[in-house]
């Protein structure tokens, strides 16, 4: 299930709270606490079941590239792995219906995005990464969808995960074999890209000296590591690179919750970072 991974999918949900608005209406929070319980259940199972899946399509090529995974190590069957995984999925969207329509709409979604990746999106050098990206981009959304309406005036918030995620998923495809310095650079360019743009959202919203203070932490997290894959680009090297980018998640959703003005609710997502760090040195991360 990668636990480490899952921590940052909830932080995407509180995130996407946070922009809606919900977190700033103390009327609001007090009285109606339990969707962002069922919200974060929700991403939970969803995140759970698609990475689940990917072991249960990747189980043979697992054999020769990562036989210490679950399935390939023979701890469980892939019929097992696939029951499993119907079961988290299947949970994400009951959790999310119990929202809403709307969150249920876009737990179905975010389901359908994720099967498509692991069956065939991740084979495709440039879907496969827009494909990955999809998925947190719509899990942020799920997030705003708390309060329906919002989606409308932040749909656009989407993007900036797309770019983000899909910029990890193309280094990613180096993590075995090694790769190219060349596609690092470009990654280190996204980030940045990425970062601006928060920061410009900020700005609009008069909240830019914590949100920076928060965004220096997510690119000081991020690219340390890809400078040093970039000089060497070896699997190693670049596996390091990719677990900073997904883990420096949390540290991007705190950025965003800063820049919407929820300040509290940033600080509590940097504090599943020491949990998710952790999980990481427990559990495989990619």
């Amino acid at each position: 299930m990668r636990p480490a991974n899952i921590v940052t999918s909830v932080a995407d949900v509180l995130a996407g709270i946070a922009i809606s608005g919900f977190f700033t209406e103390p009327g609001l929070l007090m009285h109606h606490l339990l969707p962002v319980i069922l919200l974060c259940i929700s991403t939970i199972g969803l995140y759970g079941g698609g990475v689940v899946f990917n072991d249960v399509f990747d189980a043979e090529l697992d054999k020769i590239e990562r036989p210490e995974r679950p399935i390939p190590s023979g701890v469980i069957s892939v019929k097992q792995g696939a029951s499993f995984a119907i079961i988290l999925l299947l949970a994400g969207i009951l959790t999310a219906f119990l929202v809403n329509i709307i969150s249920g709409a876009f737990a179905i979604s975010i389901s359908f995005a994720a099967l498509v990746y692991d069956k065939w999106g991740k084979h495709n050098a440039l879907l496969g990464p827009l494909n990955m990206g999809l998925c947190r981009g719509l899990n942020l959304l799920l997030g705003v969808s708390i309060l329906t309406p919002q989606l409308g005036a932040y749909w656009y918030v989407s993007i900036i995960p797309i770019i983000y995620i899909a910029s990890i998923t193309m280094i990613s495809r180096g993590e075995v074999h090694g790769g190219k310095s060349k596609s690092l650079y470009f990654a280190g360019f996204l980030y940045i890209l990425v970062a601006a743009s928060i920061l410009f959202i900020s700005f609009n919203n008069k909240n830019v000296l914590l949100t920076c203070i928060f965004l220096f932490l997510f690119l000081l997290m991020i690219f340390a590591p890809l400078i040093k894959a970039a000089k060497e680009p070896g699997g190693k090297n670049i596996g390091k690179a990719v677990k900073a980018g997904v883990i420096a998640l949390i540290l991007l959703n705190a950025s965003w919750a800063a820049a919407f003005g929820a300040i509290w609710v940033a600080l509590l997502i940097v504090l599943l970072l020491p949990l998710s760090l952790y999980l990481a040195k427990k559990f495989a991360v990619t």
